[in-house]
């Protein structure tokens, strides 16, 4: 048998696929689907039942109906996108500028799975192709809830990483702002107001939240610090990633900055503004090595670090600031605060609860009350707490343009997505076609 007869060979067809099949469930761990190769095998050796019953079988010679081609066609592809979306790639957008420099808003990327594991669907009735919306309505239905679930991955989250994760407040949102900190808006404003100006309210399962990304700087375990604007991870200096960017006052002898200098060292000039009564730029976002560019300039008198101390500058306030307590800290000059690991056991106290308030009652489905006889969890009495999962701090490299952990608190190990893998695409909103596309992030690997 020559290999061409061997490829096309029913048995060696059955073999092939039925192998990567067994694979696929001993990495998804739930050995009833191994039933499945009963089909596999009909499918390609004895064809005796009609399971793709959306497609014709057309006779020897009979003419193709063209609209069942095209329906087969699409519920193909929808059955492998929606595949290769849960296990491995996913499409997304970065819709802000919290991660420039190194993500720019309009990169189109996909997001890997397999690095971290791929979370079984919590939430599988979904309308192929979406998320969580489609038509200004939601695209799934909760008719079935499973437990959460990850699948084995590479490894796990590292400080540094860039994380695509779902919204750790995005499990109620708003109907005319779907958008918006649904949770801030009512520390800020009151819930009735907010709901009655831009309701009502929607709940999300925790898999049909809204993806953020940001990169992790602290991981589970890790006591997180943040002084003048450089992160402390155990008392130790942690290193400034070359896409993190600070907000600097620049001061100029005389006249704008040129423009297109500014914008050929990758800046948004559409967002700098020139204050002729400095004269100079408030709040020029820069990276280290763009500062070292703009303090070389001529017409530069010099390039100071805007600097968030206590009290917080607006709109910041120990209302938006997790805990949302007056701990003294600003976004420049935060915590000490500690990070919670799986297994690890806290002494609850009235100046930790706030902290961990959220944690034991909405990520890990406890009742919390405190009482004159001290702490009840799930009706017991008790003064401490396990956690039962991981959690990781997550930042913006755009540092002072990024509502990150230090406004909404921790990421929780099961809202973790995957990891931006590859720019496919990236466009400027602010330009016109075809000046829009990016070239040079084309297929860029992050």
């Amino acid at each position: 048998m020559g290999w061409k007869e061997f490829t096309r060979n029913k048995w060696t067809k059955f073999i092939f696929w039925a192998l990567l099949y067994t694979l696929w469930v001993i990495w998804l761990g739930n050995y009833w689907w191994l039933f499945g190769l009963v089909i596999v095998f009909d499918l390609i050796v004895t064809k005796k039942v009609h399971w793709l019953f959306w497609q014709k079988r057309y006779k020897e010679g009979e003419k193709h109906n063209a609209a069942l081609d095209w329906l087969d066609a699409i519920i193909f592809a929808a059955i492998v996108v929606t595949f290769i979306n849960i296990f491995f790639f996913q499409a997304f957008k970065i819709p802000s500028s919290s991660m420039e420099k190194t993500l720019y808003t309009g990169d189109h990327l996909f997001v890997g799975k397999l690095t971290y594991g791929p979370r079984v669907p919590q939430t599988p009735l979904t309308i192929p192709f979406t998320h969580n919306v489609i038509f200004g309505r939601e695209s799934y239905s909760k008719a079935i809830q499973n437990d959460y679930r990850r699948l084995k991955g590479f490894r796990g989250v590292n400080r540094g990483d860039i994380v695509v994760f779902g919204f750790p407040n995005g499990d109620t949102v708003l109907k005319k702002a779907p958008v918006e900190d649904y949770y801030m808006l009512c520390r800020e404003l009151g819930k009735d107001k907010v709901i009655d100006r831009l309701g009502p309210v929607i709940v999300r399962p925790a898999d049909k939240k809204d993806h953020y990304v940001k990169r992790c700087v602290a991981v589970a375990g890790d006591t997180l610090e943040i002084r003048d604007g450089l992160v402390y991870i155990d008392g130790q200096m942690q290193k400034v990633w070359e896409g993190v960017q600070y907000s600097y006052r620049v001061t100029t002898s005389s006249g704008k900055i040129n423009s297109r200098i500014l914008d050929e060292m990758g800046m948004n000039v559409g967002e700098l503004y020139y204050d002729a009564a400095m004269p100079g730029y408030s709040a020029m976002p820069l990276t280290y090595g763009q500062l070292e560019k703009v303090r070389s300039m001529s017409n530069v008198v010099s390039a100071e670090a805007n600097i968030d101390v206590y009290p917080p500058d607006y709109p910041d306030s120990p209302r938006t600031l997790f805990p949302f307590e007056d701990k003294g800290w600003t976004r420049d000059n935060y915590g000490p605060l500690w990070v919670p690991c799986k297994g690890a056991t806290v002494k609850l106290d009235a100046d930790n609860l706030a902290i961990y308030r959220r944690i034991i009652e909405v990520y890990e489905h406890n009742t919390l009350e405190q009482t004159a006889q001290g702490f009840r969890i799930n009706g017991e009495l008790t003064d401490s707490y396990t956690f039962k999962q991981d959690y990781y701090f997550m930042m913006g490299d755009n540092r002072h343009n990024s509502l990150d952990s230090r406004y909404w608190g921790f990421v929780p190990e099961d809202h973790v997505v995957g990891r931006p893998a590859i720019i496919w695409l990236s466009t400027d909103r602010d330009r016109k076609f075809p000046a829009n596309i990016r070239w040079r992030r084309f297929l860029r690997i992050v």
